[in-house]
């Protein structure tokens, strides 16, 4: 494997000093560039764009050509494991994804395998590897799953939901048939996420789009606890190196120092909470992740800077453990050159913070 040119990104999330703030979007590669919608009709739909490694590698590669990004992120999506699982995942044009056969009882559940990640799931390790060889060590590959909640709500709910009414139904009135659905899901993306860093991921993400929808006490019993025995689960050292791993879990700023506790390298953060709010509570423990509003893009390139400075200070002079961020991923009709001012910021602001 090729050498790293830049690793920042992977400094900064083991609060090692680096010269300038690492910066990546969440859905980076995307809807909002030309070239990627360009792709996406040539492959005919999602799914197909997913599974053809060479177009994941594009597609993953294209934000890369455009803007000076610290990390690429696997193009995939969070569904895949329950894709494998055999819920029949389709995605209707300005719906998003619907399961044919959604999770509604205890049978449902026990049916259910978990998905062997080089089998049913082989399409995405060999666009980690095709993606690895494509980066040529220009920057560190990203590998992802969602989290064993959020992939539960969908499995449960259909597809996407306002209320939640059926997953949290399930929670408070079957409590273990949701307990044996999550305790499949997390054995499902340890060995889905080790099988990627065996594939060449050098960085792992875990999205819990859908934590902050739970009390505190549900947080905790639902989502974090299923996100603690993964982060136990993880391959944290590979190719000589470790392999940080983060947690995001959007809305979930009231419980930055438990999820900091998991044994997890870095905490993403949405734009709910202010950075130094989340720095004075945890401390040296992890690095920190964010955390601009995405629809700080749709503003002028002046207001863009301001707003990259102002986050800057918030983090303070310290040369460790801040990844710049959105604090969630970047809308569908940003403007590309908006977020090539949004990460040019990044690279010219950030450099003063670390003398």
């Amino acid at each position: 494997m090729a050498e790293l040119k830049n690793d920042r990104y992977l400094r900064a999330l083991l609060k090692q000093p680096v010269d300038q703030t690492p910066v990546w979007m969440m859905r980076q590669a995307g809807r909002y560039l030309p070239e990627y919608r360009e792709l996406r009709a040539k492959a005919g739909d999602f799914m197909s764009l997913c599974r053809d490694a060479d177009f994941a590698c594009e597609v993953t590669l294209q934000p890369l050509r455009r803007y000076d990004l610290d990390a690429a992120i696997l193009f995939s999506d969070i569904l895949t494991i329950p894709d494998a699982m055999g819920l029949g995942l389709r995605f209707e044009t300005g719906e998003g994804p619907v399961f044919d056969r959604p999770i509604t009882c205890l049978r449902d559940v026990e049916k259910i395998g978990i998905p062997d990640p080089e089998d049913e799931l082989g399409y995405v390790m060999n666009a980690v590897r095709t993606i690895r060889k494509g980066l040529n060590g220009d920057v560190p590959l990203i590998g992802f799953s969602g989290s064993p909640w959020t992939l539960a709500t969908y499995m449960v709910e259909g597809g996407t939901s306002k209320a939640f009414t059926k997953i949290k139904k399930m929670a408070f009135a079957e409590p273990q048939t949701l307990h044996l659905l999550l305790d499949k899901l997390a054995d499902s993306v340890i060995s889905y996420l080790n099988a990627q860093v065996a594939a060449g991921a050098q960085s792992l993400m875990i999205f819990d789009t859908w934590g902050g929808i739970l009390s505190p006490r549900d947080y905790r019993e639902f989502s974090l606890r299923y996100m603690a025995k993964i982060v136990d689960g993880l391959t944290r050292e590979n190719e000589g190196r470790r392999v940080p791993v983060t947690l995001f879990t959007k809305n979930g700023g009231q419980w930055i120092e438990e999820i900091a506790a998991t044994g997890c390298d870095a905490v993403g953060l949405d734009w709910t909470i202010d950075i130094s709010d989340a720095k004075a509570r945890v401390g040296d423990k992890v690095a920190l992740q964010g955390n601009m509003d995405p629809s700080m893009l749709y503003a002028s390139p002046e207001r863009i800077q301001q707003e990259v400075q102002h986050i800057l200070e918030q983090y303070g002079h310290d040369n460790t453990g801040h990844v710049f961020n959105l604090g969630h991923g970047i809308h569908l009709d940003v403007p590309p050159e908006n977020a090539g001012t949004f990460i040019k910021a990044v690279n010219e602001l950030s450099r003063p913070f670390h003398k």
